[in-house]
């Protein structure tokens, strides 16, 4: 039987999880983080890859693949990373920090490995480069891109 507060997987509810991750400062005239925007104050990511993060992330775990506390826990230490590294604690990299925390820890459960990721993400830049302004970008299928280069 599972509790209100809890997913059918036995995960904190929505909500629950999101009051885990930490809160930002606000960036230059934005709102702080955890506070919602409507549509009359503007979109709530800057940029449509950080919105995919953010699902992703909390699809993999209400899917069970890791626990929020998990995920919450490699989050912070990716932005204490980047604190001991000295870089800027504005909110501006934000979404940067929660990709590497996506990356290290799927990586680490084994759903893929880094030299897959490269991979991809090498193959997302060559369709970037390749395609026309204004075009939508398209990835070739893996085999694709292999038979062209060798001909």
């Amino acid at each position: 039987m599972s509790r209100p507060d809890r997913t059918a997987h036995g995960h904190p509810a929505r909500a629950d999880r999101f009051s885990a991750l930490p809160a930002l400062p606000p960036d230059a005239g934005r709102p702080a983080a955890g506070h919602h925007e409507t549509e009359a104050e503007g979109p709530v990511f800057a940029e449509p890859w950080q919105a995919q993060a953010f699902a992703l992330a909390v699809k993999l775990s209400e899917q069970g693949y890791f626990t929020w506390k998990e995920w919450s826990a490699a989050l912070a230490a990716e932005l204490r990373a980047a604190a001991d590294r000295g870089e800027p604690d504005d909110g501006s990299r934000y979404y940067e920090h929660w990709l590497a925390a996506l990356e290290r820890l799927v990586a680490a459960k084994g759903l893929t490995d880094p030299q897959t990721m490269r991979a991809r993400k090498e193959a997302w830049a060559d369709a970037y480069r390749r395609t026309p302004h204004g075009r939508p970008v398209e990835l070739r299928p893996a085999g694709e891109a292999a038979r062209r280069a060798s001909t």
